[in-house]
């Protein structure tokens, strides 16, 4: 038996009915097409499906849908606006942050709260901030250059606020 709940993706108030035990990223994937959020290991080890719910970043295949009724949900696909990249797309672009992708989204996702819980993390706390997300591709140094870059960018444009 289905139940009906209502999260906020990215902005937009959703209604869907979903089995209690359908795990938080394959209703956004199957269910709201947003494929954005891979599906990696399934026990919250590797971090490829990390998204933010109330801000917070969860790692959605062990969060079941049911547990967002009510909660605000974003996704990599929310992080972009009016056609231009998040400051943190746009680093890891220029960073080099990235190879094959996979691990990119819930990296981005974990690195944007970071980013705002902690606007001028150090080497050392962008590491300890990034650690439940693995990459098997990069060697983290680039994705560390990436974060630091989006920091100093983020903090560049509020002080000229």
């Amino acid at each position: 038996m289905g139940h009906r709940i209502e999260i906020t993706v990215n902005g937009t108030r959703q209604t869907l009915d979903v089995e209690p035990r359908l795990p938080l990223v394959f209703a956004l994937r199957e269910m709201l097409n947003l494929t954005g959020t891979h599906v990696g290991c399934d026990t919250t080890s590797c971090g490829a499906c990390t998204v933010l719910v109330d801000g917070t970043p969860v790692k959605s295949c062990t969060m079941f849908a049911v547990q967002a009724d009510g909660c605000s949900v974003e996704t990599v696909e929310g992080l972009a606006a009016g056609g231009e990249l998040h400051p943190l797309q746009k680093a890891f672009w220029e960073n080099h942050g990235l190879q094959c992708g996979f691990c990119t989204p819930g990296m981005l996702m974990t690195a944007k709260a970071l980013l705002t819980r902690n606007p001028k993390p150090s080497e050392a706390e962008i590491r300890r901030g990034i650690s439940g997300n693995l990459c098997r591709c990069t060697g983290y140094q680039n994705i560390v250059k990436a974060i630091q870059q989006a920091a100093a960018e983020q903090s560049t444009a509020a002080a000229g606020d």
